[in-house]
């Protein structure tokens, strides 16, 4: 259900110490959500592309992926530039398009994308449990490294209950369809599963108790910063800046 794109290459970006990584994307994300002109959203969307060509995401990964966000974001298209208010230039059926829309659904386009680009290289060149140790040591809350960790664990679980629990219903004839019976049907499928999944739950927190866990997941990996990082982190905090200054002043 959920891939990881690490392929343990030894590119550059698979070299650089997952705390960095972390950061960089972290604060990457945050500038580009924030920021509405173009000229800093586009910047922002070469690097991220270019951060992808570096990683050596397939193409057929990054346009799966990509695909997902964008049939959310298709919606958007369908209703922002007919409900933001602002000046018309164009009608449909009696429904006015305005410019605002049309503006404000490309920023929300190109941002959505941008940060998926920036998430997808991050999870192509990093496993799963080193980006949880590597949250560990950057001092994130214990309980969210946790709530990670096991969210990626047991998703897995979930999905092949989900999955057990369909098959019976075909097996006993079931055939979805636009009625009530169908609605019921699956309501009482994702009550069981939420039933299931806090039992499981239970089961797994004694199970742990009995093996001696004490609140912290150890790992015999350790991360050493190298000066590579060092200047990776530093141009990641010059990029920031960089588009902070380009959105917030009137240097271009």
């Amino acid at each position: 259900m959920i891939k990881e794109g690490v392929a343990y290459h030894n590119g550059a970006v698979f070299q650089i110490d997952p705390r960095v990584k972390i950061i960089a994307v972290f604060l990457f994300s945050c500038v580009v959500a924030v920021s509405s002109r173009f000229i800093v959203l586009g910047i922002a969307f070469l690097f991220a592309a270019g951060a992808v060509a570096l990683a050596r995401v397939s193409i057929k990964d990054l346009a799966k992926r990509l695909t997902t966000v964008n049939v959310f974001i298709l919606f958007l298209w369908v209703f922002l530039p007919f409900s933001v208010p602002g000046k018309s230039i164009s009608t449909i059926a009696g429904l006015a398009i305005t410019h605002e829309g049309i503006v404000y659904a490309t920023q929300i386009t190109v941002k959505s994308n941008t940060i998926m680009m920036a998430l997808i290289v991050l999870i192509h060149s990093t496993s799963i449990l080193t980006l949880g140790h590597a949250l560990h040591e950057l001092r994130v809350p214990p309980k969210i490294v946790h709530l990670f960790f096991f969210t990626y664990r047991y998703i897995h679980v979930i999905y092949r209950e989900y999955i057990r629990l369909l098959n019976a219903m075909k097996v006993r004839a079931f055939r979805a369809g636009t009625n009530m019976h169908t609605y019921r049907t699956f309501a009482h499928m994702v009550g069981m599963l939420l039933v299931r999944s806090a039992d499981r739950g239970e089961r797994v927190h004694r199970a742990m108790i009995c093996r001696g866990f004490s609140g912290r997941f150890y790992s015999l990996k350790t991360f050493t910063f190298k000066a590579t990082d060092l200047w990776v982190l530093l141009f990641s905090l010059a990029l920031v800046a960089t588009l902070g200054l380009l959105e917030w002043t009137t240097i271009l």
